[in-house]
């Protein structure tokens, strides 16, 4: 039988405070995270070191700048020089993938965490505890090489972000967008290729 954690990474409708591993997992990130946006701003080997124990993984030339917040952490991994700028909130129930040379605005939400929109498959009744509980299931974001993610973007469970593409402020994005285009809007929706040999 799958503990809750497995069903979580599995794609599976989870319980995440009755499994140990994940609410363990979700107070060790929360103690990490007060003392990284705390830090100095200019202790950079101390938020680095804090960096390293909150995520799954991080390549070289990383900024993650302040206040940043993530579920679990360890479902983060990060490639080579990105950046991710204030106020970006990384929902991580599930994987989240960055590959390398991305820049990540201000304010942005990647969410892989959802829920039913039947409210009796999303709330049940604990009977152990006598309240409401809510079942979640989360699907993996991946964000590849070379994107460049506007302030304000909120992406969604599920979505890939092809290599070299360009995602504008504000958009909310529902559904993955191929490599080299621009895309914008809610839902957000290709408009423009890029021709990553010109130079316009």
């Amino acid at each position: 039988m799958k503990t809750e954690y497995e069903k979580c990474m599995a794609g599976e409708p989870f319980i995440g405070g009755k499994d140990p591993k994940i609410v363990e997992m979700t107070l060790r990130t929360r103690r990490l995270l007060a003392q990284f946006n705390a830090t100095d701003y200019a202790d950079m080997e101390r938020r680095q070191a804090l960096l390293h124990d909150i995520l799954g993984s991080m390549g070289k030339g990383v900024h993650v700048d302040i206040d940043f917040h993530c579920e679990y952490g360890k479902h983060i991994f990060i490639g080579d020089k990105v950046i991710i700028n204030m106020n970006c909130t990384f929902v991580d129930n599930n994987r989240i993938d960055i590959g390398s040379n991305v820049l990540i605005a201000s304010n942005v939400q990647i969410y892989t965490a959802t829920h039913s929109i039947r409210v009796n498959e999303r709330m049940m009744q604990d009977w152990s505890e006598g309240q409401e509980i809510c079942r979640t299931y989360a699907l993996p974001v991946k964000i590849e090489d070379g994107v460049w993610i506007g302030g304000g973007v909120i992406i969604l469970p599920g979505v890939t972000i092809g290599r070299n593409s360009v995602i504008g402020a504000g958009s909310v994005v529902t559904r993955s967008i191929p490599e080299s285009c621009v895309a914008v809007g809610n839902p957000c929706r290709v408009i423009k290729q890029i021709d990553n040999g010109s130079h316009e």
